[in-house]
């Protein structure tokens, strides 16, 4: 480890504690009594309070309030935050405003040399939903729901919620226990845990027109949840086998809640099962349209007969 990272580790370190000794330092960075001692004077002359404990153990109080000091970045760990919030730029993600105003303090911290190389990078790299001849635009798409950052304050502070849906038809209110809160195919989605009807739904967040905190005297945890959630699972109804291209299919996009089975060391060949709903025509549009995206390198073990005529029809119409 570089000594800049070092140092900055070792600040984060002794930051979280009340009281340490250099015997630790040493033992949890395996460096030696003299390098230990050197980067704790670093430390203290860059603004963290100190103070030494007279002894044989030479021990470290961390005064109270004491504020974690100005960290000082490696050149490749200024290219790898840059980058990240480059490739994020149009995602759709929240506290957009407060974005600008982080990149700009974060800007403040480093050199000049290391600010010319990213106004270079910003010139050069382009990402996904960028426009060319604007890099710095946002497109009204970009901005996140406006119900988006109030719902994850909320579930900062309890995650038992009072929804509110409006589907376009109807309005219409679930007691939940929010589970995740997660993006995909360029929508925010909610899973939770309907109190009510004891089931787990999925909503659009694009859908929601009120959240607040759900009083219940039914408090109720994840582990709780995921139990029943467990008891209520229905018999796997599709089995399949991937081998070396479908599993890199698979890597690229896979529905949130799918995940794969490795069957040799090497990652090589996987097993993929779920239980489809085949009355559900949205569902079963959806397991076509992703077997079809995995390719030919796919064997079935078992598969509904309703997934295997929707799947022929799909190819035919090639």
């Amino acid at each position: 480890m570089k000594k800049v990272e070092r140092i900055n580790t070792i600040m984060r370190y002794i930051n979280n504690r009340s009281y340490f000794t250099i015997s630790e330092i040493m033992r949890e960075f395996n460096i030696s009594r003299s390098t230990a001692i050197r980067d704790i004077r670093e430390i203290e002359a860059m603004g963290m309070p100190l103070q030494a404990e007279v002894g044989r153990d030479g021990g470290y109080f961390v005064m109270n309030n004491s504020v974690l000091p100005s960290i000082n970045f490696t050149d490749s760990e200024v290219k790898a935050l840059f980058i990240a919030f480059m490739a994020s730029r149009n995602q759709q993600l929240p506290f957009l405003k407060s974005r600008q105003s982080l990149a700009e303090k974060i800007l403040g911290l480093i050199p000049e040399n290391q600010q010319e190389t990213l106004v270079l990078l910003n010139q050069i790299l382009l990402f996904e939903g960028t426009n060319p001849n604007n890099p710095d635009l946002l497109e009204l798409s970009d901005l996140p729901h406006p119900m988006l950052e109030q719902l994850i304050q909320l579930i900062l502070l309890d995650r038992h919620l009072m929804i509110t849906v409006n589907d376009g038809k109807v309005s219409k209110s679930y007691p939940i226990f929010l589970l995740h809160l997660y993006r995909e195919k360029s929508i925010w989605q909610i899973e939770g845990y309907d109190f009510k009807e004891e089931k787990l739904r999925t909503f659009p967040v694009d859908q929601l027109t009120n959240v607040e905190i759900y009083p219940t005297k039914k408090r109720v945890n994840k582990k709780m949840v995921l139990e029943n959630l467990r008891k209520q699972e229905r018999k796997i109804n599709l089995i399949i086998e991937l081998g070396p291209k479908a599993i890199a299919q698979f890597k690229k996009y896979h529905p949130f809640k799918y995940s794969l089975s490795y069957t040799d060391p090497y990652q090589a060949t996987a097993i993929f099962k779920t239980y489809i709903n085949v009355n559900m025509p949205d569902e079963l549009a959806e397991i076509t349209n992703w077997l079809l995206f995995l390719g030919d390198d796919i064997k079935f073990r078992e598969v509904p007969d309703e997934v295997l005529r929707s799947l022929r029809e799909r190819i035919n119409l090639y």
